[in-house]
């Protein structure tokens, strides 16, 4: 699909153009300013400098808006689950690298992967969302229960729990992780790795 600027005319008179792409930009940088709820049209529009019609060129409205900065966040999410598909690859190795790639993919998509888990449920397209989230964390928990089977990981905690508890830790770099900081993303992935699978105990 070819990337058409939203209004061409207006960027020939001086005034902001923007294609999809870099309009989502802005509309995701403005859901987590203000929280999806709390940001109507008319803020989106002032933001971007574009009347609200131009908006409406490329997309329906603000909940196309959320689909499209989520499903980025979750196809990414999802398309680390499916890097590895040789037999030969254990579960635990697998788990490992998804929690790595994962982090990788947190980095590269910090602001779509940071909408993703603030949203709530209050709209349908929050709804769908969720729904992907939990299937997402459901193949997580499957992965995790073939682990312990092979005695890669403990097997005394409930899979969907141990899950929950890996990614609670991966999703809470939102908070104060920086991609443009002194810690290289590759860094962090490879320690948070470590930290989550070989714990914290010194080896005698």
């Amino acid at each position: 699909m070819s990337r058409t600027p939203v209004q061409s005319a207006a960027a020939r008179r001086g005034r902001p153009s923007y294609d999809r792409d870099s309009l989502l930009e802005v509309a995701v940088v403005v859901f987590n300013e203000r929280g999806y709820d709390g940001t109507s049209m008319e803020e989106l529009a002032r933001r971007l400098g574009l009347s609200k019609s131009s908006i409406y060129h490329h997309v329906s409205g603000k909940a196309e808006l959320l689909d499209l900065a989520v499903s980025r966040a979750l196809n990414a999410l999802f398309a680390v689950l499916e890097e590895d598909q040789d037999p030969r690859t254990s579960a635990t190795a697998r788990l490992e690298r998804v929690v790595h790639r994962s982090v990788e993919v947190l980095a590269a998509e910090l602001p779509y992967v940071t909408l993703l888990l603030r949203i709530r449920g209050n709209s349908a397209a929050e709804r769908r969302a969720l729904e992907r989230r939990r299937e997402f964390d459901h193949r997580v928990a499957e992965l995790m229960t073939r682990a312990a089977a092979e005695g890669g990981v403990r097997g005394d905690i409930d899979p969907h729990l141990a899950a929950r508890l890996l990614f609670g830790t991966v999703n809470s770099l939102i908070e104060w992780y920086h991609p443009n900081g002194d810690l290289p993303v590759s860094a962090l992935a490879t320690a948070l790795t470590s930290v989550l699978f070989d714990g914290l105990h010194h080896e005698n």
